[in-house]
Order: structure tokens, then sequence, then C-alpha cells
């Protein structure tokens, strides 16, 4: 799984060299913001049915057209699937902070995800108005500290990115 430090590393080893000291200050800082990630990581656990549940919630709001009968949210089923999907990103989200690098997600989610969503005709913005909403939701020091904030809403912003 891809991290700062196996990025790192892979990179040097691939060059033929030891890491170098901008490499070394790039591990230490990551390894210095592990707290940081591991609390946001810890509060989305703690929270992330409600977290999903207001992230899809908005997302309909802000395209209620996706509940018609032909559209993504079109029955219970489909419904279903799209809250779905917002969990196993937040999961996938949880996991880049634990282990302090987006590899989960880049593996897990983004290889192919703009030409899935495509093909099964599902429309992205959609899943960037609902990580945007938790990005933009998110309240420190009421959901966790501000660094844990910075950490999360960072890992937020990747998605939102990748998708888009």
């Amino acid at each position: 799984m891809k991290s700062v430090i196996t990025t790192t590393i892979s990179a040097a080893d691939a060059a033929g060299r030891f890491p170098s000291s901008s490499d070394l200050e790039s591990v230490q800082g990551n390894i210095q913001r592990s707290g940081a990630r591991l609390e946001a990581a810890e509060k989305l656990a703690e929270n992330y049915e409600a977290v999903v549940k207001e992230a899809g919630d908005a997302c309909f709001k802000k395209y209620p057209y996706l509940k018609n009968e032909d559209e993504a949210g079109g029955s219970q089923e489909k419904l279903a699937k799209c809250y779905r999907d917002i969990d196993h990103y937040m999961r996938l989200i949880n996991y880049s902070l634990v282990v302090g690098g987006t590899g989960p997600v880049d593996e897990w989610a983004i290889a192919g995800a703009r030409e899935v969503y495509r093909t099964l005709n599902l429309p992205i913005a959609a899943y960037v108005t609902a990580f945007t909403y938790t990005r933009d939701r998110l309240c420190t020091p009421r959901d966790m500290s501000p660094q844990a904030g910075v950490e999360f809403a960072s890992a937020l912003d990747y998605v939102i990115n990748s998708l888009c």
C-alpha cells in the first residue's frame, strides 16, 4: 500500500540512492502529523453512519432529480447503492488517514472510477457534492481538533479533486 514512507523509499531505490535529507524531512513531517490523522480517522469511524447519511442527503437535496425513476437514485435499491458508494469512499478516506498516504483511495477508488461512473451513467458531480458538503460541514473543535480537521479536509479534497 502506498504511503509517504513507501513512496519515499521506492523513489530512492529506483534512483539507486539512499533517501536524501529532504526525503527524510518529508517522512518526519508525515510521522509528526500521524497523531492528528489518527484522531481524524477515529472521529470519522465513530460517526461514519451520520457522516455518510448527511453527505448523501446533501447530494439528493442539491440534485433532487436523481430520485426520478430512471435516474441513479430512482428506486430504494439504487438509492441504497448511492449511499453505499459514499460509505465506501469514507472508509477509504479513513484508511488513508491511518496509513498517512493516498494509497487506499488511489488503489481502490480513483483508478477507473470516472470511467465506471460514466459507463453506468452515474453523476460524478453528485459524489463531489457529497464530499464537498462533508468538508464544508466540518467544524473544529466541535468535531475534532484543528490539526485533525486539516488532515480530514485534505483527504476529502484529494478525493474531490480526483473525481473532477
